[in-house]
């Protein structure tokens, strides 16, 4: 693989930052991810980048698990503009102020955190619950939503890559199998937890900022923004707790259901993908079995109101497409082989961890997905565990926090689409209010990685 191979990702952050422009940044990443193939092949042609470009994305809808993801991102829409309009986010909040629950701004900021840790089953909906939860909250104490999605977001995959009784622990355990590893693969697994020094800083800081509300960089300003009344309350009056309730709950035991029908019994083998376009769907029909028998609702009203919620997710949902194709497109470019490959086969045993965790970080960063990070790298670690007689645990937790690491800076992570949509916050005000806490957890596990390696190699 070649230096090149990192152009298209650098490109599209280039231009992100230029132009604010996500999804010209994506298109542009795709077409010369695409040049730089037929390059490589020695057949440059204009016109077949363009004809290769738009099937790299057609062929987005080829897997099964790519349209269940992009169906879901839509019809989440939906679910969000009825419960929405409803009145039942209203309804939730002042039931939960007047319960005390969520008196105050820190409790609200609590409550997000800790419904995000309760559903660690899958990654998207501990961010959909919390975001959906506290949205009406946060609006209620007038803080901004950009610090909502860094509080989300920074709570779902840290938790679920700890818990570990989720499809993130089977499907590093499928990467696992291959390897004869001291103690087993579940052991090693387990023995990573203490170790994932970035999910473990990362949900100190968010926790802090939950407790104290202390915030700063880029998050400072959005919040002196919202102060000087740049966004307001929800203007739908309180109705019915059950309005929100019912659906919420719809979802998420719909969600892990669906996760045990999939896996036949076995949650951690079930299919995320499809158990949340399930639970989504379950999840709507409630909202409008609840609503149509409200005589302030229609069919006519209620549908119109789906598709409206639809129509406002557009541009994020067009953002998971590009990201996905993008991902393919470099793929077979081999961007993240070649990333890997700067690891090297020459370094002092005590800057191996280190160095995996600032590859997983740069190839999560510049393809937008932690777990083909985790596919690309555990590969190069684990033999390296096995030759060199270094600590799995520790090789395999810098993998997984590199991973995260750079799947939460990455403005093209489908993860970092999804917490804008649940937070309802604009995708790169969340990337540039969120990046200063994402470098000070990944810089503090930077050096604990160093530290343990002294100690432990």
């Amino acid at each position: 693989m070649h230096w090149y191979s990192l152009l298209p990702p650098l490109v599209a952050i280039a231009f992100v930052f230029w132009k604010k422009d996500v999804i010209g940044a994506l298109v542009l990443a795709i077409v010369s991810s695409e040049a730089l193939q037929l390059v490589a092949k020695g057949t440059p042609d204009l016109a077949q980048t363009g004809v290769n470009s738009v099937d790299r994305v057609v062929s987005v809808f080829s897997s099964a698990g790519n349209v269940q993801l992009i169906m879901f991102s839509v019809l989440i829409g939906a679910f969000l503009a009825l419960i929405r309009e409803s009145g039942g986010v209203a309804a939730t909040v002042a039931w939960l102020v007047g319960k005390g629950l969520a008196s105050t701004a820190r409790r609200s900021r609590l409550i997000t955190m800790l419904a995000g840790v309760a559903v660690f089953v899958e990654s998207n909906l501990s961010v959909l619950t919390a975001g959906i939860l506290s949205r009406g909250l946060f609006d209620k104490f007038k803080m901004s939503r950009a610090q909502l999605a860094y509080l989300v977001d920074s709570t779902s995959a840290p938790v679920c890559i700890l818990i570990l009784l989720n499809g993130w622990g089977a499907y590093v355990l499928g990467l696992l199998a291959d390897y004869d590893l001291p103690g087993g693969a579940v052991s090693v697994l387990w023995g990573t937890v203490p170790l994932n020094f970035y999910a473990l800083v990362t949900l100190v800081i968010a926790f802090y900022v939950a407790w104290t509300g202390k915030v700063f960089g880029p998050m400072k300003e959005s919040e002196k923004r919202l102060e000087q009344g740049m966004a307001g309350l929800s203007s739908v009056p309180a109705t019915k707790v059950r309005y929100m309730a019912l659906p919420l709950v719809t979802l998420v035991g719909g969600m892990a259901g669906f996760m045990l029908w999939s896996g036949h019994g076995d949650l951690t083998q079930g299919n995320g993908s499809l158990s949340m376009l399930y639970a989504t769907l379950c999840g709507i029909l409630v909202a409008y079995l609840l609503l149509i028998f409200d005589p302030a609702f229609t069919h006519k009203r209620l549908i119109d109101l789906c598709f409206t919620g639809m129509g406002e997710l557009l541009q994020l949902v067009s953002i998971v497409l590009l990201s996905i194709a993008l991902g393919a497109s470099l793929k077979v470019l081999g961007t993240g082989v070649y990333i890997a490959g700067l690891v090297g086969e020459f370094l002092p045993l005590v800057l191996v961890a280190p160095v995996l965790f600032l590859a997983g970080a740069a190839m999560s960063f510049t393809t937008g997905t932690s777990w083909g990070t985790f596919a690309i790298l555990i590969p190069l670690g684990m033999p390296l565990v096995q030759s060199l007689g270094l600590p799995p645990e520790l090789v395999l937790a810098a993998i997984l926090g590199g991973g995260i690491f750079g799947d939460h800076c990455s403005p093209i992570s489908d993860t970092t689409a999804v917490s804008s949509i649940a937070s309802g916050c604009d995708l790169l005000e969340h990337v540039r209010t969120q990046m200063p806490y994402a470098l000070v957890a990944g810089g503090v596990s930077l050096v604990l990685y160093f530290l343990a390696s002294l100690v432990m190699v």
